[in-house]
């Protein structure tokens, strides 16, 4: 099973997610081909309700404890209410240009 699969198996059974999209974006990186070290993870859950951004982000990051510890190098994280979700728009935010890239 990939990376990505893990992730969002893990994901799906710990918010079910109203909407989830991972992107992997290792190929905008200075990583090898196939590789799978760099991903972007929308996830819009009510779970998210009355809970600050950090700890969201500190549940992500406990639930993919062995992936990053292991796999994963970066992890952009956007994690959004369903009403938060729908004040903008239900739209993917863009990805930063890595500073790597290019030089």
């Amino acid at each position: 099973m990939s990376i990505q699969q893990i992730i969002e198996q893990k994901i799906q059974k710990e918010f079910q997610p109203h909407f989830l999209a991972i992107e992997n974006e290792s190929h905008l990186h200075h990583s090898n081909r196939g590789s799978e070290s760099h991903f972007k993870c929308v996830i819009v859950s009510a779970d998210f309700k009355n809970i600050r951004k950090v700890q969201r982000h500190q549940r992500i990051y406990q639930l993919l404890n062995e992936e990053l510890n292991h796999s994963i190098h970066a992890l952009a994280l956007h994690l959004f209410t369903p009403e938060e979700w729908k004040a903008q728009n239900e739209t993917v935010p863009h990805s930063t240009k890595c500073a790597g890239i290019g030089r």
